[in-house]
């Protein structure tokens, strides 16, 4: 492997789902002849899904590779001490046709102890939504154990959720142990820790096509609920152009929204890589020497040593995202 870097693009791997639809392929371009795509994993460093470079002189490396290769030139040296050689965020596209399942994820505390995993927090921004679609999250009344496993057992549960009709624009927060759906749809970028662990609560009964259930993890999720959350997942951020604007800072991760109008230079003053995820618009990005184009639905994984990057567009949104 080449000891140069440079914006680094990955092959998408894309997931078949039972609620799964077109607009992966319709809307943001993805190739595939598989029906209903749910999700598009744009970066993924988990077991079994490691993503493949699609560009430059290092194509058809693994991301596994590039990180045991380049180390803390690629991540930073503070992420690099505390994650190792895993990368630590899952990147992805998601677009639901149907409803997902009401869900949720574990912490980092839960998910070491059960999964020697790390817990799954993320985020959500609506690239397109259809009208009067809605997102799942969070109770619409104060929650405990009981009255939760009262409507579960009697199948009641929507009647407690809190439903939010959503359009392009709107960003969600989802930290782990809270309650969660993705309606039908809606289309959306997301970001969160690397993790694929999921406790389906219910599923609306639905069947596949051989007429099984999927299977349902109650006895896993009810731990994992923290009942007494604030209802403070919706993200609020400002829109003004050539800057970046603070969406969320977490403990796993910082979202700025991008809304670039003419070319800029942005310095990555981060002791962190930098991901670019094109939620609208196309834009060339020049770094190092290298240039590569973004259109909306791609997504580019900028080096950490890689202080100084060109952004050069007259119209294009983008979600910039680090450590």
């Amino acid at each position: 492997m080449k000891n140069t870097l440079y914006p680094i693009k990955f092959e998408p791997i894309l997931k078949s789902k039972i609620w799964g639809g077109e607009k992966l392929k319709n809307i943001l371009n993805k190739s595939s002849q598989v029906k209903n795509i749910g999700e598009s994993w744009e970066i993924s460093d988990v077991e079994g899904d490691t993503s493949i470079i699609a560009n430059g002189e290092l194509k058809g490396n693994s991301l596994k590779q590039l990180l045991s290769t380049f180390k803390a030139d690629l991540i930073g040296e503070k992420n690099y001490v505390e994650f190792g050689n895993t990368f630590p965020l899952l990147i992805k596209f998601i677009d639901a046709k149907e409803d997902l399942s009401i869900q949720l994820h574990p912490n980092d505390a839960l998910a070491a102890k059960r999964h020697n995993s790390f817990g799954k927090t993320e985020m959500w921004y609506v690239m397109q939504a259809d009208p009067d679609a809605k997102l799942i999250v969070g109770f619409n009344q104060p929650m405990d154990s009981d009255t939760y496993n009262k409507h579960l057992e009697e199948k009641t549960l929507p009647e407690i959720l809190n439903f939010d009709n959503v359009k392009t624009g709107d960003s969600y927060f989802i930290d782990g142990g809270r309650v969660h759906a993705i309606g039908a749809g809606v289309l959306l970028a997301e970001i969160q820790q690397t993790s694929d662990i999921t406790y389906r609560v219910y599923d609306w009964d639905r069947v596949d096509e051989a007429g099984n259930r999927r299977e349902l993890h109650n006895d896993l999720a009810i731990e994992a609920f923290n009942f007494n959350m604030p209802d403070n997942f919706r993200v609020s951020y400002s829109k003004d152009e050539n800057k970046a604007n603070l969406m969320l800072n977490c403990s796993y991760f910082t979202t700025n929204y991008l809304n670039i109008t003419t070319p800029i230079i942005k310095s990555n003053t981060h002791d962190s890589f930098l991901i670019y995820m094109c939620v609208a618009g196309e834009i060339t990005i020049n770094a190092n020497g290298f240039s590569t184009t973004l259109k909306a639905g791609e997504t580019v994984l900028i080096p950490a040593a890689l202080k100084t990057v060109n952004l050069i567009t007259e119209n294009a949104t983008l979600l910039e995202v680090y450590v």
